[in-house]
């Protein structure tokens, strides 16, 4: 019921997610990013605890493939999870990593890039992760812009066998809290809706660093502190 990418941005060292469902509030279980530290997707049948596990784990300094095989290893009902993670380090013990259990829903799928892994369940084409990975690292402009061009491909080739519902897009970066947390929780479109909502928060993303940083030199839009 869910298809998504992860990604670390190696110009900026910001990680990030995409994901959509037919689920509601996909964004809210499934998406765990730590700054300075990776990003992890804990969905199908969906345990939030084990995303914390794994970037606990990429602190560490464990690389990807690994921090999952810790976390899955004799843990009760993990058949019916599908784990993604990326970390702070490329190379074969640092690239990203995904874990499928034997109990994935539907017509599942994965796969790996350079910077990124997509996966998803109950898909409506067993290679939409690929596309997605493809898109990512076709498109230009910022990171979210990428991380947005994999989302729309993979809704584009037929997302999952059903209506999706919800969606969401996280960025962390330094500082350490998320810059960008953008999530549409139950709408009959909401990768146009998640678009559009990013489509107007971007311009005004670096301001509102800038405010918590330091406010009196941060420029104000629409009423100064409106949020």
């Amino acid at each position: 019921m869910t298809f998504s990418l992860i990604a670390r941005d190696p110009g900026t060292g910001q990680f990030g997610m995409v994901i959509s469902s037919s689920s509601p509030a996909v964004a809210a279980r499934c998406v765990h990013l730590r700054a300075g530290v990776g990003a992890v997707a804990s969905q199908n049948v969906t345990d939030p605890g084990l995303g914390p596990l794994v970037l606990d784990r990429l602190a560490k300094g464990l690389g990807a493939a690994q921090a999952i095989t810790d976390v899955v290893t004799g843990r009760a009902h993990v058949g019916y999870r599908q784990l993604m993670a990326v970390g702070q380090t490329g190379g074969q013990t640092g690239g990203p990593a995904i874990w499928s259990g034997d109990q994935v829903l539907g017509l599942w799928g994965e796969a790996v890039g350079e910077h990124c892994a997509a996966a998803g369940n109950l898909l409506a084409r067993a290679d939409i992760p690929g596309l997605m990975v493809a898109a990512f690292e076709a498109a230009r402009g910022s990171f979210g812009d990428r991380l947005m061009a994999a989302l729309t491909a993979g809704l584009a080739a037929g997302g999952e066998a059903g209506p999706v519902r919800s969606a969401g897009l996280k960025i962390v970066g330094a500082p350490d809290w998320p810059i960008a947390d953008l999530r549409i929780d139950w709408h009959d479109d909401p990768i146009a809706a998640l678009s559009l909502a990013w489509e107007v928060y971007q311009p005004q993303m670096a301001a509102y660093i800038q405010r918590a940083l330091d406010p009196t030199v941060a420029p104000s839009y629409g009423v100064p502190g409106d949020e």
